[in-house]
């Protein structure tokens, strides 16, 4: 049984003359396979010189192989233990084109969303969240920071504020935002939100159930009343191997 899965690194299955690198043949062909399941769920990988031998590549270019995909979380490399195949789990994805909060897309996709209340209260407002806010002196802020969960699976680190006056008690906001404001008419109808890379520090790998230092998606958002006011900033951490954030672009007419 084991000879017949180590067939899957021969060379003839991977490496096509001219088609580049046998490193990235190699690292694309186990990407695929881990993802079409080929390779599946807790599967161990021969250890480093069996699969150099096995794929007739060199054992450094296993390693890179090997920390590239646990780099993009399709391999856990456990210490003493060897190699193994994460389990794969579909990625969320939110539109980038659309105001839909978390909860709200939670279950849109048949889940059933949660969050775990880390902080809340009403604050003085950062620097930050005065200027982007637009506040006074005098102003105070209702600040949530919350673990965002699907199905029980910590998927983000959100803190959002909004100023006093549109959540005066935020003992009101339990798993939707949106749901708080619309309840006092001050449902945002437009937002910006931008998008970065960023790796987890040591308190949110820790809440998420992550490394330090693993890949994850900084998402900060303002959102806009009607009338133009900016009524909510929310900065948040996303878990980027289960999150993504998607766009659809138009071409436009040329009038």
């Amino acid at each position: 049984m084991t000879a017949l899965r180590n067939k899957i690194y021969a060379a003839n299955n991977w490496f096509v003359p001219g088609k580049g690198p046998r490193y990235q043949q190699f690292l694309r062909y186990l990407s695929a396979s881990i993802r079409s399941g080929e390779l599946a769920s807790e599967t161990q990988l021969p250890p480093e010189r069996i699969l150099a031998e096995l794929a007739g590549i060199s054992r450094v270019t296993v390693r890179r192989a090997i920390s590239a995909l646990a780099d993009d979380g399709l391999v856990e490399q456990r210490r003493g233990a060897g190699s193994f195949v994460r389990p794969q789990i579909e990625k969320l994805q939110q539109s980038l084109s659309s105001l839909v909060s978390f909860s709200e897309n939670i279950r849109m996709r048949g889940q059933t969303p949660s969050s775990r209340i880390l902080e809340r209260g009403l604050y003085m407002p950062s620097k930050d969240e005065f200027v982007v806010l637009g506040l006074t002196k005098s102003s105070r802020v209702a600040r949530i920071k919350r673990i965002r969960f699907a199905d029980d699976m910590p998927l983000a680190i959100e803190t959002s504020t909004v100023p006093a006056d549109v959540i005066p008690n935020p003992e009101v906001v339990e798993t939707s935002l949106y749901e708080a404001l619309r309840a006092r008419d001050r449902a945002p109808v437009r937002a910006v939100q931008r998008v970065t890379a960023c790796n987890l520090s040591l308190k949110d790998a820790e809440l998420l159930g992550l490394k330090t230092g693993d890949a994850a998606l900084s998402i900060q958002r303002t959102a806009f009343l009607p009338h133009g006011r900016i009524v909510e900033l929310t900065v948040g951490c996303y878990r980027s191997d289960m999150y993504d954030f998607v766009t659809e672009l138009h071409l436009e007419s040329d009038g």
